[in-house]
């Protein structure tokens, strides 16, 4: 599908995903504190914005940064609200990138959230190990601690060989707490991470 203005069919979309994150955090103990997830998607600033760069199995977000030189409005506003995204906890210092641990619930968010994400947009192909998949091949681009990338990956690995029976809370709470334990809680990348070409698909 090419780009184009679908405020319903991205409606319809964003809820679904939104629903879906809700009852894996259900599965996985924060039900509760994944009710306030993605919401700022529904506003003004993010919502009609991301409807004019609808495709179905991807992210707005993507058409968004190929149609505008790759800078993301929506993309600025919605990772800087929302806490569940690695870029939340990023900050910029003398040049360099600070980066810091996510708090255990937003780490488990984020879990949630690609899994439903992996889902939603390829709910055709999508099996247990998508995810781990997924993100193993794209995590090295992202600025994220030590600490953050071994819980989630854990937790993927988890999803792959258990499902939800993997990712109960008292099993999560105590792996996050072995895991950063070892780590010192924020972290300093002095030099980007360049991955491959920019090549629209």
């Amino acid at each position: 599908m090419k780009p184009g203005y679908h405020p319903f069919r991205h409606f319809a979309l964003i809820t679904r995903h939104r629903h879906m994150v809700i009852a894996n955090g259900f599965h996985c103990g924060i039900f509760f504190h994944c009710l306030r997830h993605d919401l700022s998607k529904y506003g003004f600033t993010e919502f009609f914005t991301s409807a004019h760069y609808y495709v179905g199995n991807r992210s707005p977000v993507y058409e968004e940064r190929l149609q505008n030189g790759y800078f993301s409005r929506v993309c600025q506003h919605h990772t800087k609200r929302n806490k569940h995204h690695w870029e939340y906890w990023t900050d910029f210092f003398c040049g360099r990138i600070v980066v810091m641990t996510m708090p255990w619930v937003y780490a488990t968010e984020t879990v949630c959230d690609m899994l439903s994400a992996s889902k939603n947009y390829n709910p055709k192909t999508f099996s247990g190990k998508t995810t781990l998949e997924y993100f193993e091949k794209h995590a090295k681009r992202y600025y994220m601690t030590k600490a953050t990338y071994e819980y989630i990956h854990w937790c993927l690995e988890r999803y792959r060989d258990l499902g939800f029976k993997g990712l109960k809370k008292k099993d999560t709470k105590a792996m996050y707490a072995k895991i950063t334990s070892k780590y010192p809680k924020t972290e300093m990348i002095d030099s980007m991470r360049l991955c491959g070409d920019i090549i629209p698909a």
